[in-house]
């Protein structure tokens, strides 16, 4: 029997049709699943399940922008009447846009903060909803290692990280008794289309790797089991916790 076996649970996955997201997607319904992806865009999410159907799986698929708070209760309402109820959710939407911290406009810093943090909290929200009256449910927020250390040209971005780390421990301690668990993981580079113009430059890549102990990028695979560890009943004591998947990058 594997501890960690979530089949037939259901997932929400935000962000779930690119990057990490799309990742987590793929590797939750090859699990059995019930995983519902949720994009910014109608073609973004038709495409996603196309993509899902040929190789043999299915999901659910929705989109909506998460920037506009209306829309996100109506969103996981649809979810949890579509699928039954919500067991699960990854906020995993977010956005990064290196920028040098003298040239942040203030579209710049509210564009990010409203996806990164805004848009974590009212899907959390949204979802707790759901998950608090039946006294279950996992919330688990994707982070980043830059939410604890520094980087050149990330100030909003490491901001935006940072507040959700708290932001999970806050939302943990309100909601853990009464089953609601909200955590976190925390990656280090991962190679995904977002990532691979920089991560594609030798100088760059050669960088991240030298300050990756372990020696090596991250992968879907290792971000899938920290999620899904968390995800599972095993983890009922795992209450706030930030899990940083960064090779070593965070303890040097």
């Amino acid at each position: 029997m594997n501890a960690f076996d979530l089949t037939g649970k259901t997932m929400v996955i935000t962000g779930g049709t690119n990057g990490i997201g799309k990742g987590l997607t793929e590797y939750f319904a090859k699990q059995g699943v019930i995983v519902a992806a949720v994009g910014s865009r109608a073609q973004s999410a038709q495409e996603m399940k196309k993509y899902i159907k040929e190789k043999g799986m299915d999901i659910n698929t929705y989109h909506a922008d998460i920037r506009n708070v209306s829309e996100i209760q109506p969103l996981f309402d649809k979810i949890a009447a579509d699928l039954g109820h919500i067991d699960i959710l990854i906020n995993c939407a977010g956005m990064g846009k290196p920028i040098p911290a003298v040239g942040v406009t203030a579209e710049d810093w509210d564009e990010m903060m409203d996806v990164n943090v805004r848009g974590t909290f009212f899907c959390s929200q949204a979802a707790a909803r759901h998950m608090l009256p039946r006294k279950y449910g996992r919330i688990i927020n994707i982070t980043s290692q830059l939410s604890v250390v520094a980087n050149e040209n990330e100030a909003v971005y490491c901001a935006s990280k940072g507040a959700i780390n708290n932001l999970t421990r806050a939302l943990s301690y309100e909601w853990s008794r009464d089953g609601v668990i909200v955590s976190a993981v925390a990656p280090t580079f991962t190679y995904t289309p977002g990532t691979a113009e920089r991560l594609d430059d030798p100088t760059f890549r050669d960088n991240v790797l030298a300050r990756i102990p372990r020696g090596r990028l991250g992968t879907i695979e290792d971000i899938g089991a920290a999620v899904q560890y968390l995800a599972c009943d095993q983890a009922d004591m795992a209450s706030g916790v930030v899990l940083f998947i960064d090779g070593g990058w965070t303890i040097v």
